[in-house]
């Protein structure tokens, strides 16, 4: 057994990828806390106003899979600093946006980021720590996503609401920059190790489990983000809350997030079926409630409380029935992820803005809570989709930060082993 400990310096560089998807997540979510004051300025409506949250979800589901194949040869830490530095531009845009259209256009390139960070970011821990140090780094990492919640999004909003919304994504600017200096000084040369190609994406859309998992992760995400996007609307038309509180009520929600993001990592492992249809029964109830409730700030605090919770165990749950029903394409597995992830995350904020201009904040509340409802149903009918396939071990080496990165083999990606299932459980 290794008694390898991982260097600060190796420590410092998780922490950056972690500050990195921090930014990316608050800048992707922060028109949620800002949509009125947004829309406003630009005199468009809340609906119109969701674009952008559809635009870089549309675009991440793009980027995703299109840039994992054509960077398949560049170095790793050179395509993280410019995804970076393109983050760096979209809040720039954003915060000197004249019109809406150069507000959309940040949006696009945020998108891009998302997509393309993401697909090569995700999966670096086992090349920067050591073996027994990869679940804690790779659980630090993912950590950023709840924290833009709880944190990014809340603080953004506070900032906006005291200084104005275009300060808000100057301060986010600000942080990319920040971020992309510590990229460029921490984080080792990382040559490429494994391309994930059309066909394999092709190859996994063929498998039962595989076609389950994007069933029930589009309806989860598509109620999801149908509802939360317009929460702002929602706690000013049917709460009446005063704006000022609008960040305390998010803030909620996000620590109520962080803490389902743990509940539901521990709790996948051991019941996966069970933990993503309480997170989606979750979701369900709590959306399909605040209709009811909406206009009792203690009640409308509970559900947030549900919600929250509720939500942060879903990522991990998607994600990880993705990662059980391919273990023998774990690249393959991740871009598909991501790429269905954002491209419902941006349906649903579509599909939640139109059906906002044209009926009321409530009913996308009661409609979301029905399409939870649905994605809940879709987990309880195909039990023998959701299985836990465990790979057999195979033998792998980490490139360490200090060593030389030089290619030891002629072995392409799609030639290296691999590992075959030998056992199905319970999912």
């Amino acid at each position: 057994m290794t008694t390898e400990r991982p260097s600060p310096r190796a420590w410092a560089a998780v922490a950056t990828l972690t500050l990195g998807i921090f930014t990316i997540v608050t800048t992707e979510i922060l028109p949620v806390g800002l949509l009125t004051p947004i829309g406003a300025s630009f005199t468009v409506s809340d609906g119109a106003a969701g674009l952008m949250m559809t635009m870089p979800g549309l675009l991440a589901a793009v980027a995703a899979p299109t840039i994992s194949a054509a960077t398949a040869r560049l170095d790793r830490r050179r395509l993280l600093a410019s995804f970076t530095a393109l983050l760096l531009l979209a809040n720039v845009l954003a915060a000197a946006a004249p019109g809406y259209p150069v507000m959309l256009l940040s949006r696009v390139l945020l998108g891009i980021v998302v997509g393309g960070f993401w697909s090569v970011g995700a999966g670096l821990a086992a090349r920067l720590v050591p073996p027994r140090s990869v679940p804690r780094a790779t659980a630090v990492i993912f950590s950023a996503v709840p924290l833009g919640s709880v944190l990014g999004v809340p603080a953004g909003t506070f900032v906006g609401d005291v200084a104005g919304w275009r300060t808000a994504f100057a301060v986010l600017a600000a942080l990319a920059a920040v971020t992309l200096a510590a990229l460029w000084a921490l984080l080792p040369p990382l040559p490429p190790e494994e391309t994930t190609r059309p066909a394999a994406l092709r190859v996994l859309l063929g498998r039962t489990g595989i076609r389950s998992a994007l069933l029930v992760t589009f309806l989860i995400v598509l109620a999801h983000f149908g509802t939360y996007t317009y929460l702002t609307p929602f706690l000013a038309d049917v709460t009446r809350l005063d704006p000022s509180l609008t960040p305390t009520f998010l803030l909620v929600y996000g620590v109520a997030g962080i803490a389902g993001n743990f509940a539901g990592g521990s709790a996948v492992a051991r019941f996966p079926r069970a933990s993503f249809a309480t997170a989606t029964g979750g979701i369900a109830a709590a959306t399909l409630l605040l209709p009811l409730l909406g206009h009792r700030p203690a009640a409308v605090i509970a559900l947030l409380v549900l919600w929250g919770f509720a939500y942060g165990a879903v990522p991990v749950c998607s994600q990880t029935w993705f990662a059980n029903a391919a273990p023998d394409a774990p690249g393959a597995a991740s871009v598909l992820f991501t790429a269905s992830f954002q491209a419902t995350l941006s349906a649903g904020a579509l599909t939640g803005g139109v059906l906002v201009d044209r009926t009321s904040p409530a009913t996308v509340m009661a409609l979301g809570g029905a399409t939870a409802l649905l994605a809940t149903l879709a987990i309880a009918v195909r039990p023998s989709d959701l299985r836990r396939i465990r790979p057999r071990r195979t033998a792998t080496r980490r490139i360490r930060p200090c060593e030389d990165h030089r290619p030891r083999s002629t072995l392409s990606a799609h030639q290296a082993p691999i590992a075959q299932p030998d056992r199905a459980s319970d999912f």
